[in-house]
């Protein structure tokens, strides 16, 4: 008898601290899921207020109450929380991406509360340090690759823009940016040269071994390739090519490049060529081959019937 009280008393325990926490989202959701629309913040930023509570529910976050998140509001709607609640850690990482979340930056800095190690290899990635040690705004963090934190959803799943039938496209907003390829640097049509690749042809039909991005440059900690803690660093490349291509040699891994087709790399370019010609000239020899012997067919029926042959 003792036992099944126990058992039933947490079970209520849990069951109220569900039910507060279900209570806290609602509050929230009560307003943002019916709010249409955007508004301007008194510092001019332009915020999309609706939340969509169906979509948040079936997020990898939905269990979530906001506050978790959204540390600088207190359970009074928008009434600012005490300084004090923030902690000091994710308080001094809002200051650094302060630039980069102009409408939450608590928010955004308050993903590595549960994603510690990986926010500590983003800060040291080349995205990570294009936003806080040279203060860009347009350097990527983890609403530009997973979306809304509203509407994460795991990356197994196909509505996750890191699945892998979404991460090309995913990497190509920013890669595939003229604007940024002119400011950064990093070459223009980089799908497009993908895409021509032995590679990108297994990824386009449907390949499930086919490399994409991640696969060659990794998720998080993505670094500068001349970094010698790259993957594609030269000193690199042959363990990361060695991955899928058993016994790559450096030669092997020189053929592996996003330099464009054309003058600039002649040797895959008219390699193509030539296997576009060799191509056809088959198919030309054996169309050529069946006309003759059909020719011969009817010249022999027709033209020399009774003719003794």
């Amino acid at each position: 008898m003792r036992r099944f009280l126990v058992i039933v008393f947490l079970w209520l325990f849990l069951l109220c601290l569900t039910y507060s926490a279900s209570a806290e989202t609602f509050t929230c959701l009560a307003c943002h899921s019916a709010m249409k629309g955007k508004i301007r913040t008194e510092g001019g930023t332009v915020i999309d207020v609706n939340v969509d509570s169906e979509r948040y529910a079936t997020s990898v976050h939905g269990g979530f109450d906001c506050l978790m998140c959204h540390k600088q509001f207190s359970l009074n709607p928008h009434e600012p929380a005490k300084i004090g609640n923030i902690p000091k850690n994710i308080a001094a990482l809002a200051g650094k991406i302060a630039h980069k979340a102009k409408v939450d930056p608590v928010a955004l800095a308050a993903c590595t509360e549960c994603h510690d190690s990986v926010y500590n290899m983003v800060q040291e990635s080349v995205h990570g340090k294009n936003v806080i040690e040279k203060k860009q705004s347009d350097g990527a963090l983890c609403t530009d690759c997973h979306g809304s934190p509203h509407y994460i959803t795991p990356k197994s799943t196909a509505t996750s823009l890191v699945n892998k039938k979404n991460i090309v496209k995913t990497c190509g907003e920013c890669h595939e940016n003229e604007n940024l390829a002119k400011k950064y640097d990093f070459g223009t049509h980089i799908l497009d040269r993908y895409y021509e690749s032995f590679h990108g042809k297994k990824y386009v039909i449907g390949h499930p071994n086919a490399p994409t991005c991640v696969n060659c440059h990794s998720y998080h900690d993505i670094r500068m390739w001349d970094d010698p803690k790259s993957p594609v660093a030269w000193d690199n490349r042959t363990a990361t090519c060695g991955k899928c291509h058993k016994g790559a040699t450096k030669k092997f891994v020189t053929a592996i490049t996003h330099k464009p087709i054309g003058k600039h790399n002649p040797i895959p370019y008219w390699f193509e060529k030539g296997l576009i010609v060799l191509l056809l000239s088959v198919f030309a020899f054996i169309v050529g081959h069946v006309v003759i012997e059909a020719f011969a067919e009817i010249r022999d029926r027709v033209f020399r019937k009774g003719g003794g042959h």
